[in-house]
């Protein structure tokens, strides 16, 4: 298993980098959409329904599948040898990050169900200063994996 692992390596990390980029922009833009969603409409009206439904699908056929992806590769790279020395830290702060943002996936999941059945009491600003988690995650994530601090 070792040896295809080995052989799969650089369609691996492509793929990996590759669902890394479409999840992260699903967690950057379904926020922003919550900002727009509270301050231009009320539960019920056509707006409301407008954005329910892009919140869904960039949620559901984009974020969801990413993230496996995310998950399945990555988890791949770490079972390839001689990629992850666990004796270094960069591994574990970028294990920590990874898991931080999966709970900010489910957090976001959670939000779009309130959206849903018109229960949402957060503010805009709220889900402004929540879309900046993603970014420190973000930049957790790459200095650890391209400095290996």
């Amino acid at each position: 298993m070792t040896d295809i692992l080995a052989w799969l390596y650089p369609w691996t990390k492509s793929l990996h980098i590759i669902a890394v980029i479409t999840w992260m922009a699903g967690i950057f833009y379904l926020p922003r959409l919550f900002v727009y969603h509270v301050e231009q409409s009320q539960p019920g009206d056509e707006k409301d329904k407008m954005f329910q439904v892009m919140e869904y699908n960039l949620f559901k056929f984009i974020m969801n599948p990413s993230s496996i992806a995310v998950w399945l590769f990555g988890l791949m790279l770490v079972f390839t040898p001689g990629i992850v020395d666990w004796s270094s830290v960069w591994q574990w702060t970028k294990a920590v990050a990874v898991i931080a943002m999966t709970w900010f996936h489910h957090w976001l999941g959670q939000r779009l169900k309130e959206f849903a059945d018109g229960r949402n009491t957060r503010t805009g600003r709220t889900y402004r200063m929540m879309n900046e988690l993603p970014t420190l995650l973000m930049l957790l994530i790459v200095f650890s994996v391209v400095l290996k601090f």
